[in-house]
């Protein structure tokens, strides 16, 4: 295990437990400043140089990623209770993309997985295996019978993909004037509803 140095006086025990503290830092300095951080920023903020953190995390992208999955444990049960008894699939993703655009603005952490300077860096973000675990931990707290609507699970891991597409692209360009809640589900349930339905009547 290569030499650390810094760590406040208290250095890691192991890789696990370093790479923690890595994501623990990057998470405290999301939620203080609501924005993106740097390598360096982390590495300062743990007393220890760049290519301590780059030993665990090879890029940026890789530790906003990593720090953003870290932090949204607590919106997921938020969603999942805001959701909670809405057995319909088109009915519950409506809600479900409504709440989190509008949670996102609150949220620094959950903001990075679709803001517009990370998506830019790194283009596959949203279909990397961490945004995908976001999705499918996500939608498999809903109270939703996917098998009876017709989803199996590639059809799930495509649904996925398209609801994070839908997201991001309304955190981009919420539209001049955004849309209020009550006019955003009505658009959301005529079209994003309407595809997630078709897939009972055709599941191929």
């Amino acid at each position: 295990m290569a030499r650390r140095r810094g760590w406040g006086g208290s250095p890691p025990g192991d890789d696990a437990e370093a790479s923690r503290r890595i994501i623990g830092a990057a998470v405290e300095l999301i939620g203080r400043t609501g924005a993106e951080i740097s390598i360096a920023d982390v590495a300062e903020s743990l007393g220890v140089i760049r290519q301590t953190v780059y030993r665990y995390f090879p890029s940026a992208d890789a530790l906003m990623t990593a720090a953003a999955m870290a932090s949204v444990d607590d919106f997921l049960d938020r969603l999942a209770a805001h959701v909670r008894g809405l057995g319909d699939p088109a009915e519950a993703m409506t809600e479900a993309v409504v709440y989190t655009l509008t949670e996102v603005r609150r949220t620094p952490h959950l903001g990075i997985l679709l803001s517009s300077s990370y998506s830019n860096a790194h283009t596959d973000s949203l279909t990397s295996d961490e945004a995908q675990a976001f999705g499918m931990t996500m939608i498999g707290r809903f109270d939703v019978d996917w098998a009876a609507a017709g989803y199996d699970e590639a059809a799930l891991r495509e649904l996925v993909e398209y609801v994070l597409r839908t997201m991001q692209s309304f955190f981009l360009s919420p539209g001049d004037p955004p849309r209020n809640e009550d006019d955003l589900r009505r658009y959301l349930r005529r079209w994003m509803g309407t595809a997630i339905r078709a897939q009972a009547l055709d599941p191929r």
